[in-house]
């Protein structure tokens, strides 16, 4: 089999193993400090999410560690997750247990009903 220049160039498209949906959604991160020594909680914006992973804007990543659990406000789970990158305010996970495609399919509904989402136009 030929390989051709383009066999060999990074693309995000066949990298991402799972449908990415924007959303706007609340949510905290739950960080533990190693020995229980302490708990804390901030708050997010969820930027996209999919089954394997998400975006998010914080306030601030200082004294945020590179795993924690996400809780997405109007969901019973924490999610684990681990840290991909960092740009800025913005982070972006992978879940450390890829979540059902049926809470996925909630969140986005929760969406569409609530009308969150950041990017969609405002109302009159």
């Amino acid at each position: 089999m030929q390989q051709t220049m383009y066999s060999c160039v990074p693309s995000p498209f066949y990298e991402r193993r799972y449908e990415r949906f924007s959303i706007g959604h609340a949510a905290t991160l739950t960080t533990v400090q190693p020995g229980l020594g302490s708990v804390s909680v901030r708050t997010c914006r969820m930027i996209d999410i999919s089954r394997g992973g998400a975006s998010f804007a914080v306030q601030t990543t200082i004294g945020l560690p590179q795993h924690y659990y996400l809780h997405i406000i109007g969901t019973s789970l924490r999610i684990g997750c681990a840290e991909v990158y960092r740009n800025g305010d913005r982070i972006g996970v992978q879940f450390i247990k890829p979540i059902e495609q049926t809470l996925l399919r909630e969140i986005i509904r929760q969406e569409f009903f609530t009308g969150q989402n950041a990017k969609a136009p405002k109302r009159r």
